[in-house]
């Protein structure tokens, strides 16, 4: 099992200690149907909303609800020439609604994925849980439903739904149908994807989790599935949406890298949404959303690059990632599109100032934001790559008669360096190492190479986090002032192949502080991928947070260019971005940290973890950032 795959389990079962269970066992039938709460139609003087801030507002009778996870989204069908008002429904996997949903003993309670309803798309009332109890086939393994996607065929709704564990052992797909979007849900009575081994190792217990389902041009529906422990798969639909066939499985997403697959098709072309890194650490979430596209749903998918999803060294073009502001792990989407003809891309994420279900530090909170889509070139860019928003914005068009007020815009290009700073750069084509260089460490084994054309050192075992003491780590000052960039060309003599297993020998660049604090981009092997890594360690922090999390970046090759931007963020410290890059010439924008290391940061160069591995260093070359 993949270490993420391990996390998100874990946050789940500290999440819902002691949480209090729906009734379930061998009375129950497949009909897990019951009555939901609809919301009355807005008034006729109803001011509706100009403009709206994220998150999104989720009301329930014992105050807003603050956690709306792998959110989906549907607006009610309804006849061409029907009076009225669009009804928009809402969906998220099962967290509790907020701090107060509690049970006897003080533990925050699960749902069966929680429901809302709205007119404006902006302000949402809970409806209730989709299900009262777990179906037979689940029984009494889970008391939590993830990840719904929701869709609208032969004439009825179908809810697509993640059961964590299940009587025959191990995670599944499930699905309902009703009449109406709020429900009541009638199960189908057994899984439409069953547990199933790793299509990689064969070992049980595959994340059968995720899961979204499209219909192609020639009326044929799929259903992808996965996550980091077993990849992304694909398989075709029965014409009643409520089996699948196992032997048109195919993957179409590799393992440990890529999860929350979600179709959407535009221009011919069927793009799929994945999102990586961790979905739930607190202010450390590393989430962002990465897209390929082809046309079929069962792929090959392709970034903008031509760089596969399925392959060891993944593609994928950035849609969202962290841009500085207040959230962080912008991830588990659906693209939907208003009653203008507006695309949104419907998310959750984490406030870095409240992550956390209040009195519960560990259990991640995670709201649901919307922000416009924006077509560059055929590609999907939240806010055309200006990514999540935090402040006011044009608010969508939630019915017919409205106008959408947004004006698509473009970010401007990509952080370029300027002017080199000669004194903190080095080709290191001499013998001898400039006299600008120190290690941090005085007491690691600092040995190293110059090779006439590279720093070369070796992975000793260590890293920051194990052991921050022991990492050998080449350092010189940090510019003094002003705004940024460093860059390096790495390369490791781990195999750039997909063979397994060398965790996680690395060649780093570090801004480093202290043996708390620090930013880090680098190359490293992921089992049988292999990724960049933007890595933020954090230190003191209360009981219960997180010290070290990242995000990943570009597409790793034999040998890798890093840049690290950084910028100065006022009286909140700074703010760091990732490039990367193949060719030094093409680069990737990935996402930001905020934090604050300060003047007196380091920059530094290090071969991080898994001992017996060689890592060369091109050069280090810092610029101020081009006005």
């Amino acid at each position: 099992m993949s270490v993420r795959f391990s996390l998100a389990f874990t946050v789940a079962s500290a999440l819902l200690a002691g949480v209090a269970l729906p009734p379930s066992g061998a009375a129950q039938t497949s009909t897990s149907a019951h009555s939901v709460s609809a919301v009355a139609p807005l008034s006729p003087n109803y001011n509706w909303p100009k403009t709206y801030t994220n998150p999104l507002s989720l009301e329930t009778t014992s105050g807003p609800a603050v956690s709306c996870p792998d959110p989906a989204i549907i607006r009610e069908q309804r006849k061409d020439d029907a009076k009225g008002q669009d009804s928009w429904y809402l969906y998220c996997t099962g967290d509790p609604l907020n701090s107060s949903d509690v049970n006897a003993q003080g533990g925050l309670n699960a749902h069966l994925i929680t429901q809302y309803q709205s007119y404006d798309l902006i302000h949402w009332t809970y409806i209730g849980d989709a299900f009262p109890q777990t179906p037979a086939w689940v029984g009494t393994a889970t008391n939590q439903f993830w990840a719904p996607a929701v869709k609208y065929f032969n004439g009825r709704y179908y809810m697509y739904y993640v059961a964590p564990n299940t009587v025959a052992g191990g995670s599944a797909i499930g699905v309902a149908t009703s009449a109406s979007p709020g429900g009541p849900w009638t199960d189908s009575g057994a899984p439409v994807v069953a547990p199933e081994a790793n299509p990689y190792n064969g070992v049980p217990g595959r994340a059968v989790i995720d899961p979204d389902e499209i219909e192609d041009d020639s009326g044929q529906r799929w259903i992808n599935y996965g996550s980091f422990n077993g990849g992304i798969s694909v398989r075709k639909l029965s014409a009643n949406g409520l089996t699948s066939d196992a032997s048109s499985e195919q993957q179409i997403a590799v393992d440990n890298y890529y999860e929350g697959g979600n179709y959407f098709k535009h221009d011919g072309w069927y793009y799929f949404f994945v999102s990586s890194s961790t979905c739930c650490d607190g202010p450390l979430s590393g989430y962002s959303v990465r897209v390929g596209r082809a046309k079929s749903p069962a792929g090959p998918f392709l970034d903008k690059d031509g760089i596969s999803l399925n392959t060891f060294a993944p593609g994928g073009t950035f849609s969202i990632a962290a841009n500085g502001n207040r959230w962080v792990g912008p991830g588990g989407n659906v693209i939907f599109t208003d009653d203008s003809g507006q695309d949104y891309m419907l998310y959750h994420a984490v406030d870095q100032a409240s992550p956390y279900f209040d009195g519960f530090a560990g259990a991640t909170r995670r709201p649901a934001l919307i922000d416009p889509i924006v077509w560059v070139d055929g590609w999907p860019e939240v806010r055309g790559g200006r990514w999540a928003s935090a402040e006011k914005q044009p608010a969508p068009a939630a019915q017919p008669w409205q106008y959408n007020a947004y004006q698509p815009t473009v970010e401007e290009g990509f952080a370029q360096p300027g002017e080199e700073i000669k004194s903190l750069s080095d080709e290191f084509s001499t013998s001898t190492l400039s006299s600008q260089w120190h290690f941090i460490h005085a007491g690691a084994n600092n040995s190293y190479v110059l090779t006439g054309s590279a720093y070369e050192v070796q992975t000793l075992g260590p890293d920051e986090n194990s052991d921050a003491a022991g990492v050998s780590i080449l350092g010189e000052p940090v510019p003094a002032s002003g705004d940024w960039m460093v860059e390096t060309r790495v390369k490791t003599s781990v195999p750039f192949d997909n063979s397994c297993c060398y965790n996680f020998a690395q060649g780093a660049l570090f801004i480093y502080l202290n043996d708390q604090n620090s930013i880090k981009l680098d190359v490293f092997p992921d089992y049988d991928t292999r990724q960049t890594e933007f890595g933020k360690q954090v230190g003191p922090v209360p009981a219960n947070y997180p010290i070290y999390d990242h995000q990943n970046v570009g597409t790793v090759g034999e040998w890798t260019w890093l840049r690290i931007v950084r910028r100065g963020n006022g009286d909140q410290g700074e703010r760091y971005t990732a490039y990367s890059s193949n060719d030094g010439i093409h680069w990737t924008k990935g996402g930001t940290w905020d934090h604050q290391l300060g003047s007196s940061a380091q920059i530094g160069i290090a071969a991080d973890n898994l001992a017996g591995y060689t890592v060369d260093f091109d050069y280090v070359r810092v610029y101020r950032l081009k006005k």
